[in-house]
């Protein structure tokens, strides 16, 4: 299930504030500034920073 575009608009990162960008492929929404991918289940992102999974170095040089 795919989340609302509308909604991926206008969510930001809880922790810094900024954009995220969806991975489509693994259902994450990732913020590059807090180095955090948040998931996505049932098309519902789940904001919460101790939901995320946190980025290798390899991940976040390559985004």
């Amino acid at each position: 299930m795919e989340p609302d575009p509308k909604l991926l608009d206008v969510l930001v990162c809880p922790m810094t504030k900024t954009t995220l960008v969806y991975d489509r492929e693994r259902q994450e929404l990732v913020s590059k500034a807090a180095g955090l991918a948040y998931p996505i289940r049932g098309g519902i992102p789940i904001m919460r920073p101790d939901e995320a999974r946190e980025l290798s170095e390899e991940e976040r040089n390559k985004r």
